[in-house]
């Protein structure tokens, strides 16, 4: 399906395919340049690729997200616990993600090789930012790659008959490349608002460009399961490691990351919005709009019939009817493990809003869903009231890419590595005194008390869990922080003490195991789980027994029991932290590109 992403969308959809013409024709032309970065976008709503496949997958499992279902059997679990195998039926497809992004990056560089050679962006200030969009495109896609399978191929020039099949080289290679081109890309961007393509949040921008800069970086400067130097491609086992890479380390990295993060801070161009707003917002498509005043900075431009957001992570629905007559009987795929909803400060804002433990009946009511089942309230087929759900696996969902709250904690971090505590203090209040609005004086003090660098670096790995939880950058800053292993234990340690009522969660239903819940308009109020000991009064539902551990009528194991607490990951997360190349690929490439990391 083709992106809704430009103005000039249905003008692409009713013009010549670019290839009736000639490159010198195809470049030289503005609107038909144009049309080609329109169909790099394309690929993103492809079946099997981010709509259907990769964007529902990647980010799982982490130590505040996981798959909601446990099923050892299930290949759609595997993926998401560390045990999928190069097989999986899900991604092991001719069409999926993999086959797809290269596709993409094939009209990419056809459309980078074009606009050089026939363009003048030297000279013309429009051919120079299709040019920065197509780079900056380019670069997001190979570090989604990166992302998903480790080292890759790098492919940068159109394919001809002698580069049809190449090999996995290291991610370095990769990340030195795409830099590059990003630095390039830059100068050619308008900052969001400054132009008639950035002032869409599905065209590209320069403070994406800038983000995007700072996320490779983090990425390279990080840790990750790596082969040893030379054997990538060799069935390596690799060890979690940095890169050896002399041009990819903080020192250099870093202070170009922080300029561009600064400059990006300094142009006024995005702003943070209301929290619950923002997402009401992003259910209704009204964060197409970038320039101050707004937070969004890049969507995937799925067009509004295409793409499985809200049908993958939305509340869940058993049947519920919505404002567009359609029954919904999806969402809540995944959602935050049980324990992130009590690690918030019941001060901070985005609990209630992110955290959620009910979910619609078929009667268009809301129930509670039990302890160990939560869902992402970021994402409410509810809260689709200016384009209602009509039915169907595609929601029309534009997913986030980068929002401002990432550009103001990516600095804070990296000022914090460089030595600069009291401007990572600056960026990382703004973030922190938005969650806590009505109570910012307790952002305030919260922050003042951070007295150094390590302190500061541990509150930004909480921060980052409490803004962007359901967002899917968690897994990845624990991979390049070397934490994801040592967190997601930590994560199973804290549900089995939430399981018992131990430790941090002892003062947890302290109703003696009756929770009391109604309804706050379309929220529910949940009375019982934090601390309370006498019964609310008023006319409250009320629900028993709900941290007991239960065995159902077919024997099962139900609630927050002890193998869907070990069931976060199924084999070592650090060792399988990517996923391997799929048969189907191995095959179609002639055997060049082979699997690392202990697949078999």
């Amino acid at each position: 399906m083709m992106s809704a992403m430009a103005v000039s969308c249905e003008k692409f959809l009713d013009s010549a395919s670019p290839s009736t013409f000639d490159a010198a024709t195809v470049y030289s032309n503005y609107s038909l340049t144009e049309n080609t970065i329109f169909s790099i976008a394309q690929s993103f709503g492809e079946t099997n690729n981010y709509r259907g496949r990769y964007l529902c997958w990647i980010g799982l499992n982490s130590d505040i997200e996981w798959y909601n279902t446990f099923k050892p059997t299930d290949e759609k679990y595997q993926i998401a616990g560390y045990s999928q195998l190069p097989n999986n039926a899900q991604l092991n497809l001719d069409n999926g993600p993999f086959a797809k992004m290269y596709e993409a990056i094939e009209r990419a560089n056809l459309c980078i090789e074009g606009i050089r050679t026939y363009g003048n962006p030297v000279e013309n200030a429009d051919m120079a930012y299709l040019l920065g969009e197509a780079l900056t495109l380019r670069a997001m896609i190979y570090y989604d790659l990166v992302k998903a399978w480790g080292d890759v191929p790098a492919r940068f020039s159109p394919t001809t008959s002698e580069t049809v099949y190449l090999p996995k080289v290291s991610r370095d290679i990769v990340f030195k490349q795409i830099l590059s081109d990003l630095e390039e890309a830059i100068p050619y961007l308008p900052y969001p608002g400054q132009s008639t393509a950035t002032s869409r949040t599905d065209r590209v921008n320069k403070m994406f460009a800038e983000g995007l800069y700072a996320r490779i970086v983090l990425m390279a400067c990080g840790y990750a399961q790596r082969p040893d130097d030379g054997m990538e491609g060799t069935g390596d086992l690799g060890e979690n490691r940095l890169s050896n890479d002399p041009a990819l380390t903080k020192d250099i990295l870093y202070p170009k990351a922080l300029t561009y993060l600064n400059d990006a801070i300094a142009s006024g161009t995005a702003s943070l919005e209301d929290f619950e707003q923002y997402w009401k917002n992003q259910s209704n498509m009204d964060n197409l709009t970038a320039g101050p005043g707004h937070e969004t900075l890049y969507v995937i431009p799925f067009s509004d019939g295409r793409g499985r957001w809200n049908f993958t992570f939305a509340v869940r629905s058993e049947g519920s009817k919505y404002a567009g007559g359609a029954t919904v009987t999806r969402g809540g795929d995944a959602g935050p493990v049980p324990t992130m909803w009590f690690n918030y400060d019941p001060k901070d804002i985005r609990r209630d809003i992110t955290c959620v433990n009910w979910r619609w009946n078929s009667d268009n009511e809301q129930e509670l869903a039990g302890i160990h089942k939560w869902y992402f309230g970021k994402y409410r087929y509810e809260w689709m009231t200016k384009k209602p759900y009509t039915g169907g696996n595609d929601d029309g969902i534009k997913p986030v890419v980068l929002r401002y709250a990432d550009i103001l904690l990516m600095a804070a971090e990296i000022a914090n590595e460089t030595g600069d505590l009291a401007a990572a203090k600056e960026d990382f209040l703004a973030v922190r005194k938005r969650a806590f609005k009505g109570n910012e004086e307790a952002a305030e003090n919260y922050v003042a008390a951070i007295n150094g660098k390590e302190a500061m670096f541990n509150a930004i790995v909480d921060e980052r869990a409490f803004e962007f939880c359901g967002e899917m950058t968690r897994k990845f800053d624990l991979i390049r922080w070397g934490l994801l292993k040592s967190k997601m234990i930590e994560a199973k340690n804290d549900m089995t003490a939430l399981r018992n009522l131990t430790g941090k969660y002892a003062d947890v239903n302290g109703l003696n195991g009756d929770i009391y819940w109604q309804l706050d308009g379309d929220n529910v109020v949940v009375y019982g789980f934090k601390g309370e000991s006498t019964k609310p009064s008023g006319a409250w539902e009320k629900k028993a027994e709900y941290f007991t551990k239960i065995v159902d009528s077919k024997g099962a194991d139900t609630g927050l029991y002890d193998a869907l607490i070990e069931g976060i990951y199924s084999r070592d997360p650090e060792q399988y932290m990517f996923w391997p190349i799929y048969n189907t690929t191995m095959i179609n490439s002639q055997g060049r590109i082979k699997n690392d990391y202990g697949y078999e």
